[in-house]
C-alpha cells in the first residue's frame, strides 16, 4: 500500500490494489515522497532498467514491486533475489537454473529466476554485494539477452524486465573498482534514490498514526491515538533505521501503553542505536551464544542482514545459513 494525500493521475489506487509488500508502504505528504512517486509513475511504463538506491528501511523493493504494478508486464510474475544471499556456487543455479544430473545435489530439472520471470519483472536486490567475478557473468547475460543452465549447452533466450537495488554506495564502489562500470550502466537507464525518513520529518506523525492503527488492530483496540508531545518524540530522532524501524518501534508502544493514547513514555528508541551493543549472556552453551549474538547484532542493525554480518565477521551467505540453524528472522 501507498498512502499518499492527494490523488494524482490515478496512482495512489493502482499502487494500493496491485502490490502486496513484505512492510506496509509509503506513507506521507512531503516533497520528497511526492518527487519518488512522480518518478516511479513516468519510469514504470517504460522498458528501462531501474536501479534504486537508497539507505536500509526506506523501501526499496516496494518501489521495485510498484515499477511493475503499473507495467505493461504486471500480468506476468514478479521475481525477487537476495543478490547477497547467493554464494558463489549458487549464483548460477538461482539465476539461470541447471539440468538433473549437473552436479551431485541437482536431482531435478531447476527453472532460474531469470526464466521463471520471462515476461515480467526480476528484482535483483543488494546488487552492491555482488563479487567481481559475479558481476562478470551477470554482464555477458545482460549483454547477451540469454542464459545457459549448468549442465546444458543449449541457449536460452530471456525477456524481463531488470530492476536492481542497493544501499552501498555503488559510484564510490565502482571509482574504488569494487563494482564493474560496464555493469553500473546496463542497470541504470534510470536511477531512483529513496529519501531517508530524516528528510520526511512532516511524514513521521501520519506514519506513526498508520502504524498505530495497524497495530491496535492486531494487538490492542483500545489504542486510539497518539499524543503530540510523543510525535514530537518521535520527530525529533534521527530514523538509523528509518520506516522500519519507526514501524517495529510502534508496534511495541501499542503493545506496551497502559493507556488509550501513547504517550512520549511509551516511545523507546533502541538501545543499539544509541550506544554499542552488550550481549548479556545467559548461558556458556556455545550454540545458545551465537544465537544470543547473531540476534544483537541483528538487533542492532534493525534487521539489516549486510551490516549485522560485517558486524560479525561473516559474510551474508553465511549469516543467512546461521539464522535458518536457529530459526531466526531477520
Amino acid at each position: 500500500m501507498i498512502a499518499f494525500q492527494q490523488n494524482r493521475s490515478g496512482l495512489t489506487h493502482r499502487v494500493q490494489t496491485k502490490i502486496d509488500p513484505p512492510f506496509p508502504g509509503f506513507v506521507g505528504k512531503s516533497e520528497a515522497l511526492r518527487s519518488v512517486l512522480r518518478q516511479v509513475e513516468k519510469v514504470a511504463v517504460t522498458e528501462a532498467n531501474v536501479l534504486i538506491l537508497g539507505e536500509n528501511g526506506t523501501g526499496k523493493e516496494l518501489v521495485a514491486r510498484a515499477l511493475h504494478a503499473l507495467s505493461s508486464r504486471r500480468r506476468s510474475d514478479f521475481h525477487s533475489v537476495d543478490m547477497g544471499a547467493l554464494t558463489e556456487t549458487l549464483f548460477e543455479s538461482e539465476l539461470f537454473g541447471h539440468k538433473k544430473g549437473a552436479f551431485t545435489d541437482a536431482h531435478e530439472n531447476r527453472t532460474g529466476k531469470f526464466e521463471a520471470a520471462g515476461g515480467g519483472t526480476l528484482f535483483l536486490d543488494e546488487i552492491g554485494n555482488l563479487p567481481l567475478g559475479l558481476q562478470a557473468k551477470l554482464l555477458t547475460v545482460l549483454q547477451q539477452r540469454q542464459i545457459m543452465k549448468i549442465g546444458s549447452n543449449e541457449r536460452v533466450s530471456i525477456d524481463v524486465r531488470l530492476i536492481c537495488a542497493t544501499n552501498q554506495p555503488i559510484h564510490q564502489a565502482v571509482a574504488e573498482k569494487q563494482f564493474r562500470p560496464d555493469l553500473l550502466y546496463r542497470i541504470n537507464t534510470v536511477e531512483l534514490v529513496l529519501p531517508p525518513l530524516r528528510e520526511r520529518v512532516e511524514d513521521i506523525g501520519m506514519l506513526a498514526s498508520h502504524y498505530r492503527d495497524q497495530f491496535a488492530r492486531k494487538y490492542n483496540p483500545l489504542v486510539q491515538s497518539i499524543s503530540e508531545k510523543a510525535i514530537q518524540k518521535l520527530e525529533s530522532y534521527e530514523w538509523p533505521g528509518n520506516v522500519r524501524e519507526l514501524m517495529h518501534m510502534m508496534e511495541r508502544a501499542v503493545i506496551m501503553t497502559e493507556s488509550g493514547t501513547i504517550q512520549p513514555e511509551d516511545i523507546q528508541f533502541s538501545r543499539s542505536s544509541q550506544s554499542d551493543t552488550h550481549v548479556l549472556l545467559t548461558t556458556l552453551n556455545l550454540d545458545s551464544v551465537e544465537k544470543q549474538v547473531i540476534d544483537a547484532a541483528l538487533s542492532k542493525h534493525f534487521g539489516d542482514v549486510s551490516d549485522a554480518a560485517s558486524e560479525l565477521g561473516l559474510t551474508r551467505a553465511t549469516l543467512y545459513r546461521r539464522l535458518r540453524k536457529h530459526e531466526l528472522q531477520a
